[in-house]
């Protein structure tokens, strides 16, 4: 009884570990070490995926409060495409979390590059298979171990400023909806000429 006892509390502090392990980082753990902008604005004309282009920049963060050498372990950042509030409304898919390993909220790759202090910047083409909604952008720094530690984002703490909107390719072409708008035209006026025909027929067939 005693060994099954020893065995029992033995794993639930294994598995209470692996617990802890495999939660993953909390996003309010975090530090906001980074300043990050775009060339995005709030209100600017919509972007096209797969066409238009957004220039990011990130430095190391001018706030005193971070003791030098704060950075000293930083080695890579990674650039997400974060979808806005008013795009995660009813849709669970986008749902914010604090645990990152359940956040949905930043599920498209912009740029992964080794950590520097300044003079970070990239242009990224916007991929055509992002949807239409309302975005920001944020970035994650990670350790040399591997773990995510610190971020910087384009919006504010509620990510509802900074905000810029894209616009998905739809696979439809003006020339196609000429088509089905002729092709349209076409059938009812087919349509109309049969039940005509039909009547001038009825009535001839008449003794």
């Amino acid at each position: 009884m005693a060994t099954f006892s020893v065995f029992f509390v033995a794993s639930a502090i294994v598995f209470s570990c692996f617990g802890i392990t495999a939660s993953g980082a909390l996003f309010s753990s975090l530090q906001q070490t980074l300043i990050l902008n775009s060339s995005t604005s709030q209100g600017q004309a919509v972007l096209q995926a797969g066409e238009g282009q957004v220039t990011i920049t990130w430095t190391w963060s001018l706030n005193k409060s971070y003791p030098t050498g704060t950075d000293s372990n930083y080695k890579t950042v990674k650039v997400k495409l974060c979808y806005a509030p008013v795009s995660q409304v009813d849709r669970g898919w986008r749902k914010s979390d604090d645990n990152l390993q359940k956040d949905k909220t930043c599920q498209f790759n912009i740029v992964t590059m080794p950590y520097k202090p300044s003079n970070n910047n990239f242009t990224w083409t916007i991929e055509k298979d992002v949807p239409t909604a309302t975005y920001f952008i944020r970035a994650y720094v990670y350790d040399t171990a591997g773990e995510v530690v610190a971020y910087g984002q384009t919006t504010d703490a509620h990510n509802k400023t900074n905000l810029f909107q894209i616009l998905a390719i739809t696979g439809r072409h003006v020339n196609l909806d000429i088509c089905a708008a002729c092709f349209s035209a076409f059938s009812i006026l087919s349509l109309v000429g049969f039940y005509f025909a039909e009547k001038k027929n009825a009535k001839t067939s008449r003794p």
